[in-house]
């Protein structure tokens, strides 16, 4: 039988870069024609399995998967606490979501809000540690794959981005989550992915994507 293609909601908190993300995988500025950059409705994006296979065609290469779904159709949702109803309407129809969190702030208020959303449809989901170009000291790479960009870093800012993402994963514990890094994971069904991303510079966008479609 032939697989449609699932339905991706993106949520979080207001100006953690959930569109900007998305504009950086479908190449385009939808950010910069919203009302001071925020995301005032509900936007629709279909990724063909061509985009998906570009961009993290190497890393199913590597783990000898290959893809069996047509496409992804994104659903991104605003962050504002005003739009909690767009939200909910977001998340009601996904098969999957991405959580998207600044590594910077962790938690904020529509982060627990967009949880609830998840908890309550039982929707699996993976979380985009995004803006991880902003932690000091940080050497971008555009494009890169964040396991690559990471470890050309100084240890101080390895250190930095690892207590980061520590910090993340016990306030999921503490929701009664478990949560790793990515790479960190054996069975993906048990524990939320991870996955530190830049939205600006593209780092981590493949192995986002491969975790997403894997």
């Amino acid at each position: 039988m032939p697989i449609r293609q699932p339905i991706v909601c993106v949520l979080g908190h207001i100006d953690v870069g959930k569109t900007l993300l998305l504009d950086k995988i479908r190449k385009s500025s939808v950010q910069a024609r919203e009302a001071g950059g925020m995301t005032q409705h509900i936007g629709a994006s279909f990724f063909p399995v061509e985009t998906l296979k570009e961009l993290c065609g190497p890393l199913l290469k590597k783990f000898r998967r290959r893809l069996r779904i047509p496409g992804l159709l994104v659903i991104d949702t605003p962050g504002h606490e005003a739009f909690a109803n767009l939200r909910k309407r977001g998340g009601a129809v996904a098969d999957i979501a991405i959580l998207v969190i600044d590594i910077l702030k962790g938690f904020e208020d529509q982060t627990y809000e967009s949880i609830d959303i998840l908890k309550a449809r039982k929707t699996p989901f993976i979380v985009a540690a995004n803006k991880i170009d902003r932690v000091p000291g940080w050497v971008s790479k555009p494009d890169e794959l964040f396991l690559m960009s990471y470890q050309s870093q100084d240890p101080y800012v390895r250190q930095d981005i690892d207590e980061r993402l520590y910090t993340i994963m016990g306030e999921f514990s503490k929701l009664g989550f478990q949560a790793e890094r990515f790479d960190k994971i054996s069975d993906f069904t048990r524990t939320a992915a991870i996955v530190p991303v830049s939205a600006k510079t593209g780092e981590g966008i493949p192995e986002l994507l491969a975790v997403l479609v894997g």
